[in-house]
């Protein structure tokens, strides 16, 4: 799915969900887009019959979603569950190799640094792999026995910095980064 295709899919979804009529300066805030175009994505979904409009008079409009805007939703939702399963499952593979390559490497245990969408695959896969884990902002930088994976919420390029400098993890080839796998 396209960007515009997600926008669009995000404007149904709302419209969709909303108990009262929704207006469309509150469509663009609560999807972050401009005045301008929310209103060309609403142009655009009355268009493929996706959404219906109706003038309750000079300054209101209501919007409802049609059958064919609810075939829609499910459809692209149906279509974005897929992609995620087939993600994870891709996911979970790959950090299943490199937590098994890390154990052969002598490692006990597993610090997941960062907030990650995925820790519960990096976690699993430990488990799996008799490892212990734990997670945090910041892992003990003395303990031994311990390989620190980057979560995708780390920058990269700071933490390489902080070590080139001196200061920070001093076991560089000791580290790992989920941005490295996550597509």
């Amino acid at each position: 799915m396209n960007h515009s295709e997600e926008k669009e899919l995000s404007i149904l979804e709302k419209i969709h969900k909303s108990k009262d009529s929704i207006k469309q300066r509150d469509l663009a805030k609560i999807t972050g887009l401009s005045l301008g175009m929310t209103n060309t994505i609403l142009k655009r979904l009355v268009e493929k019959g996706l959404i219906t409009i109706k003038k309750v008079n000079n300054r209101n409009i209501v919007y409802a979603v049609s059958p064919l805007g609810i075939e829609e939703i499910s459809a692209k939702s149906y279509n974005f569950f897929k992609r995620t399963i087939k993600n994870v499952v891709v996911y979970k593979e790959a950090i299943g190799r490199i937590i098994k390559e890390i154990k052969e490497k002598g490692y006990k245990k597993i610090f997941l640094a960062g907030k990650s969408d995925i820790d519960f695959i990096v976690e699993h896969m430990c488990s799996k792999n008799q490892m212990q884990y734990s997670s945090g902002e910041t892992p003990n930088q003395e303990e031994q026995g311990i390989f620190i994976i980057y979560s995708e919420s780390i920058n990269k390029d700071s933490v390489l910095q902080r070590n080139s400098s001196g200061s920070g993890n001093k076991r560089e080839k000791n580290n790992y980064y989920l941005k490295d796998i996550i597509v």
